[in-house]
């Protein structure tokens, strides 16, 4: 069974990095600082099914769900806790058909309130906007306005996710608005103390996790 998707947090997306040594000891830090959920992010195919399940082991060493990027079959393959789907992957039905009724199904909705409450009403566990902020992990990716999170908390009950540039200068801003979570690659495991960089956008999260009206 799936661990929860969780309501409220830090949620931290690995860094494509080539060294998977590195990027398990960056993982376990993100961990130890606090975040509530990882997504492995691993573009270039670079790693084994096997290191995938060493990192879902990890985060589940801490009780916290692994979510891998794109790949509902490698996410079925090592017991990850579900899967993040953008525009051009596959759909929440298929997904939810090979993981099971308990996988975390998230989507990217980039500044698409619409495709968020499509996504909500066939199952989507959470949502995902952005990007909020210029981001050198998508450089390319349209600018979303804050004001797109205040619709977003007004319209949705699922959690909502903000991804795209977030600093922990940035992320007061973009909680205020009205995101559960910030998700957050470069300024984690680009930070030369990933566990203090965690810790501190952690800390942001003070109070208990909200409940939908």
């Amino acid at each position: 069974m799936s661990l929860p998707f969780p309501e409220r947090g830090l949620y931290a997306v690995t860094a494509d990095l080539e060294d998977f040594g590195h990027l398990k000891r960056q993982t376990r830090a993100v961990l130890s600082g606090g975040a509530r959920v990882v997504q492995l992010r691993d573009k270039h195919g670079r790693l084994s099914p096997d290191q995938v399940r060493e990192l879902v082991a990890l985060c589940h060493d801490f009780r916290i769900p692994l979510i891998v990027n794109d790949r509902v079959d490698l996410a079925r393959r090592t017991g990850a806790d579900g899967v993040h789907l953008g525009r051009d992957d596959a759909d929440i039905h298929e997904a939810r058909k090979i993981l099971g009724p308990d996988a975390i199904i998230g989507i990217s909705c980039y500044r698409d309130l619409t495709r968020a409450s499509a996504a909500e009403r066939a199952g989507a566990s959470y949502v995902a906007f952005g990007a909020f902020f210029p981001s050198p992990s998508k450089p390319e990716a349209p600018p979303a306005p804050l004001t797109l999170l205040r619709q977003a908390r007004r319209t949705l009950r699922c959690p909502v996710v903000a991804i795209g540039g977030i600093t922990l200068d940035r992320a007061p801003e973009v909680i205020e608005a009205g995101a559960d979570l910030i998700a957050v690659i470069s300024a984690l495991f680009h930070s030369p103390d990933p566990r203090k960089a965690a810790s501190a956008f952690a800390r942001l999260f003070p109070d208990p996790e909200p409940k939908r009206e």
